[in-house]
């Protein structure tokens, strides 16, 4: 169900000795708008949104084709055989309606994907805890110059950026979301000029014929001044538009200051500053009570508590917290490269100092590692990432705050905001902290960093390197479990409108044929790598497939929703031991590589399941591993991925 297409460890990201830094008056307020702006696109942000291709309801025969495949290499042949039986009554039956339905629901609804209404509800209506469950992290590489990773100094220098390319989006300047075939040719001032003279309604069609894919970018509007709301039974999405403060938390404790004055003008770095300071300087001790930790829960037992907040006169800070354009988070805490410790810190924390509920929160630590946590239900990793990009490339190549700055003298508003806590309210803080403190000691979390293989090496042996990862985690899991599961990676289907994620199945006979060649010793090591070669071949089809939303998870997920919203019975297809033994997913996987990224993982999404982030880096290949205690270990499993990354390692090279 998560779709960040979550990231491990890379190796640092170096910059030329020559960078500099941008100077500016303490006193002056910036009015320009090279300032104000942190791109000034000439096509406008929205401008291929109208003409973007709708994402395709696959064929109903296609999807139990696909479906089925998925299902023969983790099913007995008993098993299998039943799940064929049930398939094709269900295509030959109630499949027919629903597919029906579907398509004249999807023809009726043109301005939107067949998808997005019912995943959105998904996440909604889920009452599990965010932290863990659903908020992905990512983290920042540190600034290889040390002095910039001082805490003030690095949190302004993101705040800046941050709200720069807010603007930016505000105003529809921010350069749109592309996907280049060939960057050399489409990537050009060129491109930009023609496809911005065409008419909205035509313009992706200019941009494919430079062989470049305009993406999806309806969700990057969810970024900025949201927060989801808890309500019983399902939640609600709130967003601000024109919300003009920012939040700030430190020590359990709740600021808020503008950062934009009243003609909607960005303050000038120094006054960012200066309010931060004004912050750090409050030397208020820790929160006895913070709220902060009421977002670790339950969504209806949060939702009850967050009305009885409201009734005892606290709906003002609330809605402050809400409308913020987002959250940042001045930690008390030193990493100290501690790669654990990064990825506690970022995942879940001890709930003290976080609103998990906003759109996405902005981390810093006392010694300057900094990255998001962010809600998912709003959006996906595609509108995080670019954000999370630009940004970091702004505050370490042309950071508009150095070392020798000083604050602004002046136009200090950041003010704590204050809570009225009766008793039951701060029984509500003490019961939700240690509850959430039980369940984060029962998180096994453990990272791996294998340096023998490389993205490069697997390419220069003619495979996918991110099939050379699917085929270390399938073979890790056969030597623990002797067996296979319901495997997930997550794929983007943002080149379609309101496109969301699709499931990519990893788990195929091919794979399975590979581990049980590989662990068997039934294989010659020229079988094993003519295996590996079909497995890359596969592997790289169903990726395609999914991206063009060819998938059938999707598919079929809203073909029984359709019968749920008919009131139609449920076919038994999707009460079956196979369905639901799929869709468990044991191995939750997602992958994204970015030079800008040190760190990144997910909790896992089964209780006796593996949340794995991984990304193949061209030094190494990484991966971190989430499970529960009590139904699994991930030292465990990253020592059987690294005994398998070695296997693969010695057939590829021999």
């Amino acid at each position: 169900m998560l779709s960040l297409n979550r990231i491990v460890f890379s190796k640092n990201f170096s910059y030329k000795n020559s960078v500099k830094h941008r100077n500016f008056s303490n006193k002056n307020r910036i009015k320009d708008v090279n300032y104000q702006y942190l791109q000034r696109s000439k096509v406008p942000t929205m401008h291929f949104q109208k003409s973007l291709p709708r994402l395709p309801v696959p064929e109903l025969g296609k999807t139990s084709e696909r479906y089925l495949n998925a299902l023969r290499p983790i099913l007995t042949s008993q098993q299998y055989e039943e799940a064929v039986k049930r398939t094709n009554d269900f295509t030959s039956n109630e499949g027919k309606v629903l597919q029906n339905k579907l398509i004249l629901k999807d023809k009726a609804n043109k301005h939107t994907s067949y998808i997005s209404e019912y995943w959105f509800d998904l996440y909604l209506r889920d009452r599990a805890p965010l932290p863990i469950n659903y908020n992905p992290l990512i983290v920042f590489q540190n600034d290889e110059r040390p002095e910039y990773n001082n805490q003030l100094l690095r949190a302004a220098n993101l705040l800046t950026s941050a709200v720069r390319f807010m603007l930016s989006l505000r105003d529809r300047v921010l350069e749109p979301e592309v996907y280049h075939m060939n960057p050399k040719k489409s990537n050009t001032p060129m491109f930009r000029t023609v496809t911005g003279l065409l008419p909205e309604a035509v313009s992706w069609y200019g941009a494919y014929l430079f062989k470049a894919f305009p993406l999806d970018m309806s969700q990057f509007d969810g970024l900025f001044g949201a927060t989801r709301i808890p309500k019983l039974n399902k939640d609600l999405i709130f967003r601000d538009p024109n919300s003009k403060h920012v939040l700030v938390q430190r020590k359990g404790h709740f600021y808020a200051f503008d950062v934009l004055d009243s003609d909607g003008n960005l303050l000038s770095p120094t006054e960012l500053l200066a309010n931060l300071k004004h912050i750090m300087d409050d030397n208020s001790p820790v929160s006895e009570h913070p709220l902060g930790v009421l977002t670790c829960q339950n969504r209806d037992e949060w939702a009850r508590q967050r009305t009885h907040l409201e009734e005892t006169g606290n709906t003002e800070a609330l809605n402050k917290i809400d409308s913020a354009i987002f959250n940042l988070i001045l930690d008390e805490e030193t990493i100290l490269d501690d790669k654990h410790s990064i990825l506690k810190q970022y995942l879940h924390a001890d709930g003290t100092n976080r609103w998990f509920d906003k759109s996405f929160s902005l981390i810093v630590t006392k010694d300057g590692v900094s990255g998001i946590n962010f809600e998912h239900s709003w959006g996906d990793g595609v509108a995080v990432l670019r954000f999370f990009q630009d940004i970091y490339a702004e505050t370490t190549k042309k950071p508009f705050l150095n070392p020798e700055s000083r604050p602004a003298e002046s136009n200090v508003t950041a003010r704590k905001l204050e809570f009225k806590l009766d008793d039951k309210s701060k029984h509500f803080v003490d019961k939700a902290r240690s509850q959430y403190k039980e369940w984060c000691d029962s998180l096994s979390i453990d990272y791996i960093l294998y340096e023998q293989l490389t993205k490069e090496a697997c390419k220069k042996y003619q495979v996918s390197p991110d099939c050379v990862m699917q085929l270390g985690f399938q073979a890790a899991y056969h030597l623990l479990r002797g067996g296979y599961v319901g495997t997930y990676e997550s794929c983007s289907t943002s080149a379609f409108k309101h496109g969301r994620t699709e499931t990519m199945r990893p788990c195929t006979d091919k794979t399975k044929a590979f581990c049980d060649g590989l662990h068997m010793n039934s294989s010659s090591k020229d079988e094993l790598r003519a295996l590996m070669a079909d497995c890359s071949v596969y592997h790289s089809e169903l990726v395609k497939q999914a991206a063009m939303g060819q998938g059938f998870d999707r598919h079929m997920f809203a073909l029984k929703k359709i019968a749920e919203e008919n009131n139609l019975p449920v076919p038994a297809l999707f009460d079956s031991y196979e369905y639901k033994f799929l869709n468990k997913s044991i191995l939750s996987t997602s992958t994204l590589s970015s030079p800008s990224v040190l760190a990144g993982g997910f909790g896992p999404v089964a209780k006796d399941g593996f949340g794995i982030g991984y990304s193949a880096f061209a030094d190494k290949l990484g991966a971190a591993v989430t499970s529960y205690k009590q139904h699994n270990c991930s030292t465990q499993y990253v020592e059987a991925l690294h005994k398998s990354f070695e296997d693969i390692r010695k057939l590829l090279s021999g």
